[in-house]
């Protein structure tokens, strides 16, 4: 049996109470995020954290996340797994670095691009992009667009605070080059990084997309939600992308569909809007 069949006949043997429906529309209108676009497992992640709190009505549940700032930024690292390091998969950025961008600036004749970090959480991706933009020569000053739903997460990364751990698959020369050191584990990007990013709050799902993107990172964002979702999203990818622009997923979210969509494979996990 396929995991969405399972899914599926899971839904439909447990039910969600109409208390559970009234907290969905509530948390969708306190923070944007709509769970019924998500997969089944989301929901026993909202339970699961409902338990560990010992709450026991969705309304003192939701009452404790719309009152309280920690509980509410708990509650959405929970469910969206903010956690990350800089360049990682390291092969999938080489392979940007050395054959993505020369790709593109061959094509175009200029060291322009739009970059997007699609569902940037903390930050670690969008500075991996900018440190790119920095190895690679761009030309235009602020190349990377940085959005996530989360303003917790885009606070965060907009101060540019990280663990060293989090810099195990960056180049020794570059960490030196683009990070200060705060103490023996936390280092800081400098601005000459922060100031190719620009971070904004943005809902994939509703908002609309800035257009003629050349390369768009959407990795490990869209692994809770719906196939319909994920449908409908990575086709708002497509028509944001420039044709001859690129569209990278994370390690484990193949589009099955990329050729119904109009993407064409170009390497692993890693999809080209024909020119």
């Amino acid at each position: 049996m396929k995991g969405e069949d399972a899914v599926s006949i899971e839904e439909k043997a447990y039910p969600a109470p109409p208390e559970y429906e009234v907290f969905k529309k509530r948390i969708q209108e306190l923070t944007g995020i709509d769970l019924n676009a998500y997969k089944f497992q989301i929901h026993r992640r909202v339970h699961m954290l409902m338990q560990r709190w010992n709450v026991t009505s969705y309304d003192e549940y939701y009452k404790v996340i719309s009152t309280r700032e920690d509980k509410l930024r708990e509650f959405l690292d929970y469910l969206t797994i903010n956690v990350s390091e800089f360049f990682r998969n390291a092969n999938r950025w080489w392979e940007l670095k050395d054959k993505v961008f020369p790709l593109i600036f061959k094509e175009t004749g200029q060291k322009k691009l739009k970059l997007w970090s699609a569902g940037c959480a903390t930050g670690e991706e969008p500075y991996s992009l900018g440190v790119l933009a920095l190895e690679t020569g761009l030309t235009n000053p602020q190349p990377v667009l940085a959005t996530d739903i989360d303003r917790g997460a885009l606070a965060k990364a907009q101060a540019g605070i990280f663990q060293k751990r989090q810099l195990v698959n960056a180049p020794p020369e570059w960490i030196s080059k683009y990070f200060s050191e705060i103490d023996a584990n936390t280092v800081q990007v400098k601005n000459v990084v922060k100031e190719k990013v620009n971070f904004r709050q943005q809902n994939l799902i509703k908002d609309p997309f800035d257009s003629g993107m050349d390369v768009i990172l959407c990795r490990n964002v869209v692994i809770y939600f719906s196939p319909e979702t994920k449908s409908a999203l990575y086709e708002k990818f497509f028509n944001a992308l420039r044709p001859g622009g690129y569209l990278m997923t994370g390690s484990t979210e193949q589009i099955f569909e990329y050729k119904k969509i109009g993407f064409e494979s170009a390497g692993p996990f890693l999809y080209r809007k024909p020119r």
